[in-house]
């Protein structure tokens, strides 16, 4: 059977999943420049999962097991500036993304014009 220090140490793997993927990751420290206050805002996702086992039948020797994981992905995606009598919200552009959804794009306005030559041709 597993020992009690591999489960303790999944659950803890856990538990810092739990602190990682709070709204502190969201929001950096505020910058100051000439007057302007920068906040930089992140969207954050990940998680976390355990394991577990013991052997299969009694007569099995080192039947045994546990693990865990986790994983983290922050992506930026704006800023908040912070003025004397305003706030403005700044939206970062993700150019590979844009180029992703334009090659998409152009791949499927390639093949609708192909059907469409194809259907006039006959």
């Amino acid at each position: 059977m597993p020992d009690k220090t591999s489960k303790q140490e999944v659950l803890k793997s856990i538990r810092g999943t739990h602190d990682s993927l709070s709204v502190r990751r969201s929001f950096g420290d505020p910058i100051e420049l000439d007057g302007v206050t920068v906040i930089p805002v992140a969207r954050v996702s990940g998680g976390a999962g355990g394991g577990g086992g013991e052997g299969t039948d009694e007569n099995e020797a080192g039947g045994e097991g546990f693990g865990a994981g986790f994983g983290l992905r922050v992506n930026p995606i704006g800023v908040y500036e912070v003025h004397a009598d305003s706030v403005v919200w700044k939206p970062t552009v993700d150019v590979n993304r844009l180029l992703k959804g334009g090659q998409v794009l152009g791949g499927i306005i390639a093949v609708c014009v192909t059907l469409v030559v194809l259907a006039r041709s006959r």
